[in-house]
This record gives C-alpha cells, sequence and structure tokens, in this order.
C-alpha cells in the first residue's frame, strides 16, 4: 500500500470558495483513482487562502491485473465496421472470439491487461482534475490556455515521500513541474521549503506559520477571542457565517481587540453589527454581567493575519479604530437623516422602484400587501385590523432611506426604528420591523399577531405573483426563493396556530395583481414545500414519508394547519400493533375489491343491509363502521373524532377477515360484505388515501 500527497499552491483565494475547493479535490481525485482500480481510502481534505491539499493514507502502488472484455459488431457486420473495432481494441480479427448472445453472434475482444504503476497514471489523473476543477470563476495569466481560481505557483505530488515525475500542462508553453516544495506565511518566512509527506508539509507550514488545517484554524480563533474577551467581562456575538470568512482570510490568525468611539453607542444594535461585519469583517461583542448583561459592548474584534507584536498590534488596532469611526459617522448620519422624515413621506418613491417585470412597482406590492393582510388578519387572533393597515403601508419605506441604501440587509429593522421614532405604537413598529422573518430554517416566526398578517401577506403576494409571470423556481434554480417564501408561509401558520384558508387568500392575492386566475402551480407548489416541512419536522418529530404522502394526496391547500395536524395524528394511529392491523385490513379489503371489479363489469355493492349480516364479526365491524362520523372534517375536534374512530377500526377488521368468508355461497350475503368492505375502503378514504402507507 502506498500513500499520497497532492498539494497546490496558488494566490489567494476567496474566502467563500475555499471549503468547497477542498471538498472537490477530495472527490475528484478519489473518484479517479478508484476508477483506476488503485483503491484509494482515509482521505482528508485541507483548504486556506492559499493552499488546497489532499491526503490519502492508504491506495494501491500499481493496479491489479485484469481481464478486459469487449463486445464488437456482428459477425456478419460489414469488414469496415469489424476492421475499426479490430483497431480500436489492438487485436487482429484472427485473436477475436466469437459467441452467440441469443440476440445473435458477436466478435469480442478478450485480453489481459497487466496493471500499471500508480506514478505512470498519477500525472495524467491530475492533469485531467487541474483541468476540468470546478471553479466558480476562474482566470488565466501570462500566456496559459488553461484557468484556475488565481495565478498557480506550485504542484506537489508525493507517492510514498518521492516526487511523481510530471507537470500540469497550462498550455501557451507554460507549465509547473510536480515538486516537493511550498511557501510560508507571505508576511513572515515567505520563502520556499521541501516536505517529504502529508505529516511533513504540515509541520513546515506551521514553522512557516501557515495552520493548514482550516477547522484548526476555526478552532483556535475561536479559543483565542474567549480567552481575551474574558478579561474584559464581555464575549462575542456568535457568527458563524462570518467565523467561516474569517478563518478563510487568515493564515496564522491574531485577535486584535478594538475600542467603539462613545458617542456611536448611541446608534441601533443592529446597525453596528452590520457596520463592523459586512465593511470591516470585525467581531461584535456583548456584556457577560452587570445591569446591561447582553447589551451591545463598546469593543471589536479583527482578526489580523501576522504575528502577535505588541507595537504592530497597537497600529493595527489604532488603524481598525479610525476605519471604524468614520463609517460609523457615516452611519450616524444616515440615521439622523431619515430620522428627519417621516416615513409615510417616503411612500411616494415607492413608486419610481421597479419590483418584478409585470408586477409593477414596489408601491403597488404595497397596496396589494396591505388589501390581503387586512384580509389575512380576520383569520388571526389578536390581529388588529387598523394596525395591520399602518404597518403593511409603511413596511417597504425604509427602502428609500439612506441607512438601508448602505446597508441592505437592515431592510424592515431600520423601519421599526424610524417607525417608533415618529410616534407609532410598538405593535405597529414591531410588525413593520419583523415581516420579513422567517429568513431562512433557523430564523424565528414573527412574534406579534399584527406581524404575522403582514408578513404572510408579503410572502404570499410574492409567492402568487412571480407565479403569475411565469417566474417560477426551475431544479435546483430558485432566483426570487419562492421556495423560502412558501416554507415561511407553512411555518408561520404551524408555529402560531393560525387556521387560514391558504387556498382562498392566494386567489385573493391574484385579483388583487389582476391575473385571471391562480397560476395552477400554486397549489401543488406549496404541497410539496409542506411535504418536504413535515419529514423533515423542523421543531417537531419528523413524519414517515408515506403518512405525509397518504395525508396530502386527499387535500388542497384549503387548511393546512388541518392537514398538518391530520399527519401528525394519522402517524399516532397507524403506531403499534393496532395501526398494524387496521392497515391490513384495509390492504386485504381493497385487494378483495380491485379483484372484483376486474372481474365484473357491474358497480361493485355498495348498499348494507343488516338483514343480510350472519356472523357476529360482520356485525361488529358494521356497528363500528357506522360510529364513524360522517360530517365533513372541518375542525380538530372533527379530525380526532374521526381518526380516533378508525383507530377503533383495527380489532372488528382484524376478526372479520379471520373469521368471515367474503364469497358466501350466498349471492346476497356475499354482496353484502363487499359492500361493508366498500364502506371502509370509503371512509378511510375520506381521511387518507391508504393505499400509501407502506408496512
Amino acid at each position: 500500500m502506498a500513500q499520497l500527497f497532492l498539494t497546490i499552491g496558488s494566490e489567494e483565494i476567496p474566502a467563500r470558495m475555499q471549503q468547497s475547493a477542498g471538498r472537490d479535490l477530495e472527490r475528484l481525485l478519489v473518484s479517479a483513482l478508484d476508477e483506476a482500480a488503485l483503491a484509494p481510502s482515509d482521505t482528508t481534505a485541507y483548504w486556506g487562502p492559499r493552499h488546497i491539499a489532499v491526503r490519502i493514507d492508504t491506495m494501491l502502488a500499481q493496479q491489479p491485473d485484469r481481464e478486459i472484455e469487449k463486445r464488437g459488431p456482428r459477425i456478419d457486420a460489414p469488414d469496415k465496421a469489424i476492421d475499426g473495432f479490430c483497431q480500436s481494441v489492438g487485436m487482429s480479427r484472427d485473436e477475436l472470439t466469437q459467441e452467440d448472445t441469443g440476440k445473435g453472434t458477436f466478435f469480442f475482444a478478450r485480453k489481459s491487461e497487466k496493471g500499471q504503476p500508480a506514478e505512470t497514471l498519477l500525472p495524467e489523473i491530475v492533469n485531467q482534475i487541474l483541468s476540468q476543477f470546478p471553479w466558480p470563476k476562474s482566470q488565466r495569466w501570462g500566456t496559459s490556455r488553461k484557468s484556475w481560481v488565481r495565478p498557480m505557483h506550485h504542484i506537489g505530488l508525493l507517492l510514498d515521500g518521492k516526487i511523481v515525475e510530471g507537470a500540469f500542462d497550462l498550455g501557451g508553453d507554460m507549465h509547473i513541474a510536480f515538486s516537493n516544495q511550498a511557501t510560508g506565511h507571505p508576511f513572515h518566512k515567505n520563502e520556499s521549503f521541501t516536505f517529504d509527506s502529508a505529516d511533513s508539509w504540515r509541520e513546515q507550514m506551521r514553522d512557516h506559520f501557515v495552520l493548514a488545517d482550516a477547522h484548526e484554524k476555526t478552532e483556535l480563533i475561536k479559543a483565542e477571542i474567549a480567552a481575551k474577551t474574558k478579561t474584559l467581562g464581555i464575549e462575542v456575538i456568535p457568527d458563524e457565517g462570518l467565523l467561516a470568512e474569517v478563518t478563510g482570510l487568515v493564515e496564522w490568525p491574531n485577535i486584535i481587540i478594538g475600542n467603539i468611539a462613545p458617542e456611536h453607542m448611541e446608534l441601533p444594535e443592529e446597525v453596528l453589527i452590520t457596520s463592523m461585519r459586512v465593511h470591516q469583517k470585525y467581531f461584535a461583542t456583548r456584556t457577560i454581567a452587570g445591569e446591561n448583561k447582553g447589551a451591545i459592548a463598546p469593543y471589536f474584534i479583527t482578526v489580523a493575519n501576522r504575528l502577535p507584536a505588541p507595537e504592530t498590534d497597537k497600529l493595527i488596532q489604532q488603524g481598525n479604530e479610525r476605519v471604524l469611526r468614520a463609517r460609523l459617522a457615516d452611519a450616524a448620519f444616515f440615521y439622523q437623516q431619515d430620522k428627519a422624515q417621516p416615513l409615510s413621506d417616503n411612500l411616494p418613491a415607492l413608486d419610481n422602484i421597479t419590483f418584478y417585470e409585470g408586477l409593477g412597482s414596489v408601491g403597488d406590492k404595497v397596496k396589494r400587501m396591505t388589501a390581503l393582510a387586512q384580509e389575512i388578519a380576520s383569520y388571526i387572533t389578536g390581529a388588529n385590523t387598523e394596525a395591520v393597515k399602518t404597518a403593511a403601508q409603511l413596511a417597504k419605506t425604509d427602502l428609500v432611506t439612506d441607512m438601508v441604501g448602505e446597508f441592505p440587509e437592515l431592510q424592515g429593522l431600520m423601519g421599526g426604528y424610524y417607525a417608533t421614532h415618529h410616534g407609532y405604537d410598538n405593535d405597529i413598529s414591531t410588525a413593520i420591523a419583523e415581516h420579513y422573518k422567517p429568513v431562512g430554517a433557523s430564523d424565528t416566526v414573527p412574534s406579534t399577531p399584527t406581524a404575522l398578517a403582514v408578513s404572510l401577506a408579503d410572502k404570499i403576494d410574492t409567492l402568487v405573483g412571480f407565479f403569475g409571470v411565469g417566474a417560477k423556481p426551475t431544479g435546483s434554480k430558485d432566483p426570487f426563493a419562492l421556495r423560502r417564501a412558501a416554507l415561511g408561509i407553512l411555518r408561520m401558520i404551524d408555529e402560531c396556530d393560525i387556521a387560514l384558508p391558504l387556498s382562498d387568500i392566494c386567489k385573493s392575492a391574484s385579483k388583487l395583481h389582476d391575473f385571471d386566475k391562480l397560476d395552477d402551480d400554486v397549489s401543488p407548489f406549496i404541497k410539496d414545500r409542506l411535504s418536504v416541512m413535515l419529514r423533515d419536522g423542523g421543531k417537531k418529530e419528523p413524519l414517515p414519508h408515506d403518512v405525509v404522502s397518504a395525508t396530502l394526496s386527499t387535500a388542497g391547500i384549503e387548511n393546512p394547519r388541518l392537514m398538518m395536524r391530520k399527519a401528525a395524528a394519522l402517524k399516532g394511529a397507524l403506531d403499534g400493533d393496532e395501526g398494524a392491523k387496521l392497515i391490513a385490513g384495509f390492504k386485504r379489503a381493497n385487494n378483495i375489491l380491485s379483484a372484483e371489479a376486474k372481474k365484473s363489469q357491474d358497480a361493485l355493492p355498495t348498499q348494507i343491509d343488516a338483514a343480510h349480516f350472519i356472523d357476529e364479526e360482520e356485525k361488529a365491524l358494521f356497528t363500528a363502521i357506522e360510529a364513524i362520523p360522517t360530517k365533513a372534517v372541518e375542525s380538530e375536534a372533527d379530525l380526532m373524532a374521526v381518526i380516533s374512530s378508525l383507530a377503533s377500526l383495527a380489532k372488528p377488521i382484524d376478526n372479520f377477515f379471520e373469521q368471515v368468508i367474503v364469497n358466501h355461497e350466498d349471492e346476497a350475503v356475499r354482496a353484502n360484505r363487499l359492500a361493508l368492505l366498500n364502506r371502509i375502503i370509503s371512509q378511510m378514504g375520506s381521511v387518507a388515501d391508504f393505499s400509501k402507507i407502506e408496512r
């Protein structure tokens, strides 16, 4: 067995691309070695600002010998076809064998092929991988004809510590020979060094102030931040996205804490955090004790890419403080300017912003949202219609403010602050601030009834509108985040227990768009998202896919909350022995009726006559069926009553099939028993499609 190590050094790789690049290199290399029958295993990927690498601890040093078989043309094929096949396999016609396959007699090429050494195969494998590497963006440099994310500097390729002879051909008379060399930190020991294994490379990288393992680097950053902030009585505000980005920006992290000017601590917390995060890649902090516990602290954390040194660190701190002071001074100016103008004064400007071609302006969207939100409010307990109307009208007004122009991430939030400043009550301010929620699976739903109404209206208007103009998600592409919008709608309905007639609301939204009708794909799209949500579980227990399928196949989107409750209740009813008996009985009844339907052209019997009952078991089953409520399921109480009564069918059905023969010699008795089974299928089918249950 052998160990393989491949590393590529280049100029700085964008942080967002590093992890996927390391994983892609690992995946492509393992796949190519598998295809070459070299059996790679025990792999590790590395990535950083100026390197990606893969180590494979175990692989074959040489391919095993193998028998190769290739089928050629029929023996009566034209000579030209046969000669072409011979040329492709490197054999004469006499060396081919003939074999009758049952579909004719064909030529076959069979020969033994001796396995090649890994070092012979690797140069071509590496060239193929690097030539077709899936960078989101790449570039050429010099006279090269092949591209990479940034100009390459070196390629290390070792097999059992020895350099594999070869080079990567970049075209244009440019090539990079495989070597055992890499370079250190660009500011410290920026010199070339040699290595003889993956472990040696990691150690040498560390000696040259580069942490090659991104996971190790992330943990070091977290530990150093925790140690330095503890002495100040503060802690970092968690930000996994920023942590991942910073990890990709530095090779030797150095944690430096700076101060925020006191006059800027009056800015909203979100403004401070966003100013630091977006432009400067600083971490925000909060206090961990005292009366201000949990409040944002007047410190920021930056991660420098160099060795700690008191004088240099002080200069870096001061420089970052000056830059942040300027940023926050701009933010403070925007904040004061925006507060000077009432939100309602911004409404006319929304008419000048196109929402989307065919969907009018943002001003048009606001008008639709306002009407729709008031309709939705009637279904939400505690929602004040007037507050909903005002919040919906003002929800988008911060889009034309200076602050949101500078920081689009703060849309909604700034509107909430400005609404409070201008005297709107907390219900309206909160609704404006939260109407984009939930943004993603990890986000919370809006916290008030008014905010829920506005958020639902916003998302439903967007979903119905984009479907109406044909801008629908396709495959994995969803540029307008319509899947996220649908999941947000369903989460609010579920988590806030809203009995919303979603189908009717979507039709109202369609009318507000002046569409002829609601697009036919809206309901299936929402049901598909509901299926995903129920199967994933989210904050609740995931439901089996067959239970979800059985539940959703019998309904539209008239009442999603009821569908969610039905799926959960159905799972409970089907769990355990009684549930298994109920499903077994349903399937047996369904099979008998299906067989009868095939044998006879007449309709299956549906009329049950108690006078034709003979056995106690069929009488008991009829009594159990009659106890099932027949009125339409319009509430959760109705639903639970029906499912509970269905569960009570398990024993009578089981006893019926144990003791009763359906195909009785008396035709009237037989028809009566078939009608009894028909009633079971019909009653159960009114709740769910039990044929989809896979147990």
